[in-house]
């Protein structure tokens, strides 16, 4: 408790005028770069890189025919290789049909659903971790490109101030780790910038592959703030916003991160 309250202390002592600022995109960096030498071998190793297993579950999956009209990804899509291939820069993004704001988990939630007629994955579920992995790892090395204009606008604003909030026992907002602290070393870590370009990652902390919305659920949870269930709209829109903010940063999945 004592270590908590001095983190609180800390982050909370930043000066006025870091109150609402946003990095310069000359100061961007990718998690990637506060990683120590392991990890980055680890991450740049696809034959050690743990999460390459769940990229590979989920070109499987991508293949095989699920639901009642039977059919697989592939009908409809063909080889994931040249038609996924930088889709994920643009997640979240808008659906045309219904106008609301989606996340790549979503996406293949509502084909999975609408289109193979076959029942929901659970949310964090192996099999749509490992889908997701497999789309997002083929935008590897190409830039993010969140698109704020038109209908996104007001879910990107909501998630801005998501991000300048202060919330939780610990009276913290984002911006208190990865705008105004970003570098320093925080139990033996260095804090990152909080870009979402290496998910979804392999954690080593879960010991398992985990998603966007797992790692800002830790994040509330770790300034003892009320964990939104997955799926909620409010993820989504800080997701928008720091993708935003992580712009011309490359796809990295699968990450690895401690």
């Amino acid at each position: 408790m004592k270590a908590l309250i001095l983190i609180a202390l800390v982050f909370c002592a930043v000066p006025a005028a870091a109150q609402r600022r946003v990095i310069p995109p000359s100061d961007i960096k990718s998690g990637f770069e506060f990683l120590g030498p392991d990890l980055k071998k680890l991450q740049q190793d696809d034959f050690a890189n743990p999460g390459t297993l769940w990229v590979d579950r989920g070109e499987k999956l991508w293949r095989a025919a699920a639901g009642g009209d039977g059919k697989s990804c592939a009908d409809c899509h063909g080889d994931a290789r040249t038609s996924m291939k930088g889709v994920a820069v643009s997640y979240p993004k808008i659906d045309e049909r219904t106008g609301k704001l989606m996340s790549l988990e979503a996406r293949i939630l509502q084909s999975r659903v609408e289109r193979q007629k076959a029942p929901p994955l659970a949310r964090e579920s192996e099999d749509l971790l490992a889908l997701s992995a497999y789309i997002t790892s083929l935008s590897r090395g190409l830039p993010m490109e969140a698109n704020i204009d038109g209908p996104a606008r007001r879910n990107f604003e909501l998630g801005e101030a998501f991000f300048f909030r202060r919330r939780g026992q610990l009276n913290l907002a984002c911006m208190h780790c990865h705008d105004a602290n970003w570098g320093r070393t925080l139990f033996e870590e260095r804090i990152s910038q909080g870009h979402p370009n290496a998910w979804p990652a392999y954690r080593l902390d879960w010991q398992t592959m985990g998603s966007l919305e797992r790692r800002l659920r830790a994040c509330l949870s770790g300034v003892r703030a009320e964990i939104l269930p997955y799926g909620s709209p409010e993820y989504t829109d800080l997701a928008l916003y720091l993708s935003w903010r992580a712009r011309g940063l490359p796809i990295e999945s699968p990450g690895v991160r401690r």
